[in-house]
């Protein structure tokens, strides 16, 4: 194991062990799907307390963890904030992306571990921060390239996210996890395969390396660099044994 998967694992191992001993929540930073997956193949005996994770809404990738004490009595809230970032004026305003709104951010000195998932809209994005720097950056992110823009917090209650989905379909000749990636993404099948051996691919949250692993309906699969989808199941079988499958891809 890696040395930075040694300091996560006794960072989120001594996080669990404060919340067991003083009895209270204790939070983790924002995770990745790396991170994350560290943290959910960890053995339960290291830890002190149970976790639950949540980046805010129910399709996030960065998450963060918060580790319970057996004798919780009190509600708890992640420390996060929503923040809705908008052109000031849209008649004006670039075409922004990802990559835009994260290298604003961070250009004021924030960490990528602060900063959650970052949901583009059709007027601007929804970044969510950890609590600690969203004043930082509500006063201090006035202009994204040469986009002057404006900052306002959200409440997460108010956040509702649907992702755009393409459908595809498609044969394949079992529903491994190679060939149904191949479905999504026109490469060939040894780029797809050094995707997942480069530990890329993600299903439900854990890392897979394995290009023979079967997919079950409903597996949510991220493909760090390509995006995600979701294996959607068999609509039916050729007579030649191939079997047509349906896909959900994110855009």
């Amino acid at each position: 194991m890696q040395k930075e998967e040694l300091m996560l694992q006794k960072r989120l191992i001594e996080l669990s062990r404060l919340s067991y001993q003083r009895g209270i929540v204790t939070y983790s930073d924002f995770l990745n799907l790396n991170e994350l997956n560290i943290l959910h193949t960890m053995p339960k005996t290291e830890l002190y307390t149970t976790y639950k994770v949540f980046g805010g809404y129910d399709f996030s990738e960065r998450q963060m963890v918060a580790f319970l004490p057996d004798a919780l009595y009190y509600d708890y809230g992640y420390p996060m904030q929503a923040l809705k970032i908008c052109p000031v004026n849209k008649r004006f305003a670039e075409d922004l992306t990802h990559r835009d709104y994260l290298g604003a951010i961070m250009n004021l000195g924030t960490s990528r571990t602060k900063i959650g998932d970052i949901i583009q809209t059709d007027d601007g994005a929804i970044v969510f921060v950890k609590e600690e720097i969203s004043d930082y950056i509500m006063k201090n992110l006035t202009r994204i390239r040469h986009t002057t823009i404006t900052v306002e917090r959200r409440e997460l209650s108010d956040i509702s996210y649907e992702p755009h989905f393409e459908e595809l379909k498609g044969t394949v000749p079992s529903v491994r996890l190679d060939t149904v990636l191949s479905v999504a993404y026109p490469l060939s099948r040894s780029k797809l395969t050094t995707y997942i051996e480069a530990a890329k691919v993600f299903v439900n949250g854990k890392l897979i390396t394995n290009n023979g692993y079967h997919l079950n309906e409903g597996d949510l699969i991220s493909v760090r660099g390509l995006g995600r989808i979701a294996y959607a199941g068999i609509l039916s079988e050729t007579k030649k044994g191939r079997y047509m499958i349906s896909l959900r891809k994110y855009i």
